[in-house]
């Protein structure tokens, strides 16, 4: 008989839906990246910084980057902020409006548990992307709130 040793992953305390795979993973990254090539507002930020040709190289990159943060499969290893502090344009309105393209993308793609989990640490991660982004611009962090969902 062929045992498959499978460990439980638990986030804030809750098992990890089995549903969540890295199929799963690949088509919310690709799925949220072509809402992104083709918005007004971040489509000029991100073709400003990725070029046609590297597109699939940074693809590859976000889904490790979420396969390790949802999986804990550890393939990521780069460093996410560096990138974005060099947005000298990057604001409020712009996490706002990757916020709005994530949550559509995960809604329309995974079942509600899955896509609350995604939803929360995209949250997460756009707070101390901004605090970041506040603090190596010299601004008082003091006045950087969360995004909430309900603002989205």
């Amino acid at each position: 008989m062929n045992v498959v040793d499978k460990r439980m992953i638990v986030i804030d305390g809750v098992p990890l839906p089995s549903v969540l795979d890295e199929r799963m993973i690949h088509d919310v990254v690709h799925g949220f990246y072509d809402k992104i090539r083709a918005d007004d507002l971040l489509g000029p930020v991100f073709d400003r910084v990725i070029a046609a040709e590297e597109w699939p190289h940074h693809l590859a990159k976000m889904c490790d980057f979420w396969s390790s943060v949802l999986l804990r499969t550890s393939r990521y290893q780069g460093r996410p902020l560096p990138p974005h502090l060099a947005l000298p344009d990057v604001g409020e309105a712009h996490f706002r409006r990757w916020l709005t393209l994530f949550r559509a993308t995960v809604e329309h793609r995974c079942p509600p548990q899955v896509a609350a989990l995604f939803f929360d640490r995209a949250l997460r991660i756009a707070h101390s992307f901004r605090l970041a982004i506040a603090f190596s611009r010299g601004e008082n962090t003091m006045d950087i709130q969360p995004i909430l969902a309900e603002t989205l």
